[in-house]
């Protein structure tokens, strides 16, 4: 099963649920369509919702989406995307990583994101950020 996307767009606030199965491609591609949302909703907020994900990530793929996030949004901040934008992902394990490696990967190229187990510590972290 591959991955696909509801968006439902607040103001300031782009809802992003993630289903089906993980993979690298489709993890990739699915990026770019939620950062077209982002582009069109002029949003400085996201919150992904993957928490029905299925799949085991592999640490390297989780290295790469980490680094293709970060630049994905770079590549985009001409295009509508602040680079400012503020991304929580609401995940569980084992897609979800413990030790999150693909976050510490994004931060450090310049994304700014964060990874959550539970919606009510996303939302705080995504409000108490300032907007882009």
């Amino acid at each position: 099963m591959s991955m696909y996307l509801e968006i439902h767009a607040e103001p300031d606030l782009l809802i992003v649920e993630t289903k089906g199965t993980f993979s690298l491609d489709e993890a990739k591609r699915t990026f770019r369509e939620m950062l077209e949302a982002v582009a069109l909703h002029r949003t400085t907020r996201v919150l992904v919702d993957g928490r029905t994900l299925q799949g085991q990530p592999e640490a390297m793929e989780r290295f790469y989406y980490g680094e293709f996030a970060a630049r994905t949004v770079r590549e985009f901040s001409g295009q509508g995307v602040s680079p400012a934008t503020r991304f929580a992902y609401m995940l569980k394990e084992p897609v979800l990583d413990p030790k999150r490696l693909g976050e510490n990967v994004a931060v450090n190229r310049g994304m700014v994101v964060k990874m959550f187990d539970n919606h009510k510590d996303a939302l705080e972290w995504l409000s108490a950020g300032p907007a882009g």
